[in-house]
């Protein structure tokens, strides 16, 4: 059996990397917005409602667990031996949107919702806003 050149070997791994990230959306690595439908409500029976495309964070951030130094040995009384470090891909800014909202009958009504506007990787934390 023929074997392959170097170079037809990257072109078809090129082919099949680029083949693959069109039946899927593309991993990007870092923090990054993200696109997401939501469809706004003006009250719980839903009088008035609209969708608009807001902006997530989604991502992956550094992580890292490591043996703790002997100033934090002695600190801690031998109790916490190891040190974690993350960080969480968190929304930076956020910007006001506004949502036209349709009513029943031909009543319209705008609704101002927040989305993110920047992401970035920071201390993790159960909830910011």
């Amino acid at each position: 059996m023929p074997m392959a050149s170097p170079q037809t070997l990257v072109l078809y791994l090129l082919v099949l990397a680029v083949t693959e990230a069109w039946g899927q959306e593309a991993v990007i690595p870092g923090c990054h917005l993200h696109p997401f439908n939501v469809t706004v409500r003006s009250d719980g029976q839903g009088t008035c409602q609209g969708s608009h495309v807001a902006q997530a964070c989604v991502g992956h951030c550094e992580s890292s667990a490591f043996p703790s130094r002997y100033s934090v040995l002695v600190a801690s009384g031998y109790r916490h031996n190891i040190t974690s470090v993350s960080q969480c891909c968190t929304i930076s800014g956020l910007k006001k949107v506004k949502v036209q909202l349709q009513c029943v009958g031909s009543r319209r009504e705008e609704l101002e919702i927040f989305t993110a506007r920047a992401c970035q990787c920071d201390m993790c934390r159960l909830s910011r806003y």
